[in-house]
């Protein structure tokens, strides 16, 4: 019978072509709606670590935000790869997907090089067993490789990985941390505030994709009216010119260029009983406007100490902020019109879409400079801030560790502060210097935003990360007339084709007014 437990031996290791072929097939693209959805779901088959293959290798590391990755080479055969799963996923479960106790520090990866998409990719980074560890810089897995004896490669292989507590002690040593594998969400010191370290601010634009991701989203899901057709394609356009994300501004344009595919005007002149959701074919369905790593499904900068505060709201405001101090003078009216009526219309928070709205209308006089729009921007801000705080203190409903305050505090702007009789609390008026705060708020939302763009390390590969370039390059464009924006709405989807020629020819003219 020797040689029937010999077959028996040699079925279990090598598993037939049909396997590897429908595993390579079903794949799911890093970054996709699907992944998010799936890490972090109940049970215990959950996979946190993200499964990667040779056709999103380098996206999904070159792109992540992550300041360091470990790669697993495994082979989905091997009974060693099978056992260390688990080991690998409580690892995992600390740093990767909506519920990481400490998000985009560490992106956990793994490769299946029992899959033949993978064979190069394992080959590349001489794989001679399994599992196989990798640790180093996300975006220096791009392009890049590994061989033994290689002194100068920033990614090493990982000796000490055996158990999950062995794998967590060798990451804690190589970034001075102390985490453990009982980490609680939220209840770890380790949840810094954004206050203290000016420099958080750089991380936000993470934050500011995801939330621009979410937007859009929860556009698509209400669906887009005839009536507000236009305003959306006014805000789309402030995105294209002023979004801190390259890959935002471009998702953005394509959906510009493309309105009448994405939204057609047929489809909104039906009844809504005749179009459920379910045969919603248009170009909008599951489209990624800040590409395919985004959503994440966690937030950095904007992580709140609880499920639900902070996350999307703070990076909205943030998105904000960064449009008002990245547009030209003749562009202040557009750009508040654009803002205003994209939160009228899209923001589904009925109080809060309320409350922003009357303070748009309280606006008589149509504003003529970048100051005179973020001043204002910043303090309706703090308006809100103001009564939130109050509504917080009397509900028991505020962040522990990121309370309401009146913005800046001294801590990061004491220039914008003209005396100490102020309080932070909103129990007094603040003597503000508004050239002091406008001066703060271009250098915070501006040039310090998309500090970390500018020094990723991006090597490019056939232009799918050219969107980590420096970010900053658009903070100039070009003026947009309000006039541009509904004349797009009534046009065909040619005339966004030509809109960057029009729109440079008219950067030296003296912009429209949209008020009388």
């Amino acid at each position: 019978m020797s040689w029937i437990a010999a077959i028996l031996l040699f079925v279990n290791l090598v598993p037939p072509s049909s396997h590897r072929a429908t595993a390579s097939s079903s794949s799911p693209a890093v970054g996709s709606r699907s992944i998010l959805r799936s890490v972090g779901a109940n049970g215990p088959a959950a996979d946190y670590a993200v499964e990667l293959n040779a056709t999103n290798f380098d996206s999904a590391l070159g792109g992540s935000p992550a300041t360091h990755a470990v790669v697993e080479f495994f082979a989905h055969w091997c009974p060693a790869c099978r056992n260390y799963k688990p080991q690998y996923e409580k690892v995992a479960k600390l740093f990767n997907g909506p519920d990481a106790v400490h998000p985009g520090i560490v992106l956990m990866t793994r490769v299946d090089c029992a899959l033949k998409i993978n064979s190069k990719l394992c080959d590349k980074y001489s794989v001679s067993h399994y599992p196989m560890l990798f640790w180093g810089p996300p975006s220096k897995f791009v392009a890049a490789g590994w061989e033994p004896k290689q002194e100068k490669s920033k990614i090493r292989v990982i000796d000490d990985g055996r158990t999950a507590e062995r794998l967590l002690n060798w990451i804690n040593k190589q970034i001075g941390s102390s985490y453990c594998l009982d980490d609680e969400k939220f209840e770890n010191e380790h949840l810094s505030s954004n206050i203290s370290d000016p420099e958080q601010i750089s991380r936000a634009v993470y934050d500011v994709e995801e939330a621009t991701s979410t937007a859009f989203d929860i556009i698509l899901e209400h669906k887009i009216k005839l009536e507000t057709r236009a305003s959306l394609i006014q805000f789309l356009q402030l995105l294209v010119a002023h979004h801190p994300s390259k890959r935002c501004r471009q998702g953005s344009a394509e959906v510009l260029v493309n309105f009448d595919e994405f939204s057609p005007l047929d489809m909104l002149t039906l009844d809504r009983q005749e179009v459920s959701s379910g045969d919603d074919k248009t170009a909008f369905h599951n489209f990624q406007i800040c590409g395919k790593e985004v959503p994440r499904g966690y937030w950095i900068f904007c992580r709140g100490s609880k499920n639900d505060t902070r996350g999307f709201s703070c990076g909205l405001w943030v998105l904000l902020h960064s449009l008002s101090v990245r547009i030209e003078d003749g562009e202040s009216q557009f750009a508040f019109r654009a803002i205003c009526d994209f939160i009228h219309n899209f923001f589904i928070c009925e109080e809060c879409r309320q409350h922003f709205y009357a303070m748009c209308s309280s606006v008589s006089i149509p504003f003529k400079t970048t100051r005179d729009f973020a001043l204002w921007l910043w303090s309706t801000h703090n308006k809100v801030n103001e009564r939130l705080m109050k509504d917080e203190a009397s509900l028991g409903t505020a962040d522990p560790k990121f309370p309401k305050i009146i913005w800046p505090p001294k801590q990061l702007c004491a220039s914008c502060h003209r005396s100490d009789s102020g309080r932070n609390d909103g129990s007094s008026k603040i003597d503000w210097d508004q050239d002091e705060v406008f001066k703060f708020l271009k250098q915070y939302y501006g040039k310090t935003l998309v500090s970390v763009y500018q020094k990723k390390d991006i090597i490019q590969n056939d232009g799918t990360n050219g969107a980590l370039e420096d970010s900053a390059a658009s903070t100039n464009a070009i003026a947009v007339p309000i006039g541009a924006a509904l004349a797009i709405a009534l046009a065909s989807c040619a005339f966004g084709a030509l809109a960057c020629y029009w729109r440079s020819r008219q950067k030296n003219r003296k912009p429209r007014r949209s008020w009388n």
